[in-house]
């Protein structure tokens, strides 16, 4: 359930940001618009949220999310859409995105991914084990005398 109230904050957000940004300013229609969001919330949260996340921080996921959200935005709507010189609308787009991303990820912190690893602790049984130490067996000082 986490992971659908996940993509639907995801979602509606980024199509909120990308219908302004996008639609407003250059006037790429809404049908484009939502087939772009789609596109990125899906493929930005498998990689970006459920991949890259658990396994850095929050600096390299959003930077990893702003990087995609710019490829897939500019091939999208280079492909989609008539309107020339994309490449300034998609990083306008990719950065909105980005600064999204950065809080969007610390909600899919504190909500998903520590709720992953408690589940995964519960699964092993919460066995904690500790290793014994000891002195040495036998005593240096006698090996030594030993080899001579």
């Amino acid at each position: 359930m986490n992971h659908v109230m996940a993509l639907l904050i995801k979602g509606i957000s980024s199509f909120i940001l990308l219908s302004v940004i996008m639609g407003w300013i250059y006037g790429i229609s809404f049908g484009d618009i939502f087939l772009i969001t789609v596109v990125l919330g899906i493929v930005s949260y498998i990689l970006g949220d459920m991949f890259i996340l658990p396994r850095t921080n929050n600096t390299m996921a959003t930077m990893a999310d702003l990087g995609l959200a710019f490829v897939v935005v500019w091939w999208m709507a280079a492909n989609l859409t008539t309107v020339n010189n994309l490449f300034f609308p998609s990083l306008i787009a990719a950065i909105g995105v980005g600064i999204f991303e950065y809080f969007f990820h610390k909600y899919v912190d504190r909500t998903i991914v520590h709720d992953q690893e408690r589940d995964e602790i519960g699964q092993e049984g919460n066995l904690r084990y500790q290793t014994e130490t000891s002195e040495e067996l036998t005593d240096l000082d006698n090996n030594e005398d030993e080899t001579k």
